[in-house]
């Protein structure tokens, strides 16, 4: 039987919205890091992102402990890391012991090779449904590759995430 909200999801099944990589560390040293596509600006002045964690992500649970998140901006070379951040779980795998990355600001990772990073610090968390919404305001950035184009939803959507979308 069809559902009065089957036309919502067929539309935004179209989006084609960009894809990046959050990462953040807890205060005992456990780091995350998942890819996600609920990123916006939200501010100019200050500079300010709305990043959205799912509740059921193991990043989410180290993100709700943090005071510092990385928003890794991804190019369309950065698949395969957006693979590993995308299919893998925490849960299951250390993904910093596959991938390259260096310590940031605060013990934050940072993965270099992508179009480039937001270092942030988190002012403000929202429930949405499920997923949780992390305000944050930027204090350091590096546009690494900045002209590359990004990597976009529509070109990972045939994925397998780590744990269940709902």
């Amino acid at each position: 039987m069809p559902s009065p909200l089957d036309g919502f999801h067929e539309l935004v099944s179209g989006i084609d919205y960009p894809m990046f990589i959050v990462t953040t560390v807890a205060p005992d040293g456990t780091k995350g890091g998942c890819l996600v596509g609920f990123v916006t600006q939200a501010s100019i002045e200050p500079p300010r992102l709305v990043v959205c964690l799912s509740k059921a992500n193991a990043t989410f649970r180290v993100a709700q402990q943090a005071e510092l998140l990385a928003v890794h901006f991804l190019g369309r070379s950065n698949m395969e890391l957006s693979r590993l951040f995308g299919e893998e779980t925490g849960d299951e795998i250390d993904k910093f012991t596959r991938c390259h990355w260096v310590v940031g600001p605060g013990g934050v990772p940072l993965l270099p090779g992508c179009k480039g990073w937001v270092a942030a610090t988190i002012r403000e968390r929202f429930d949405t449904g499920d997923h949780v919404a992390f305000l944050v305001e930027p204090f350091m950035a590096n546009a690494e590759r900045p002209n590359e184009t990004q990597l976009s939803f529509q070109q990972v959507r045939e994925m397998e995430p780590g744990h269940p979308a709902d």
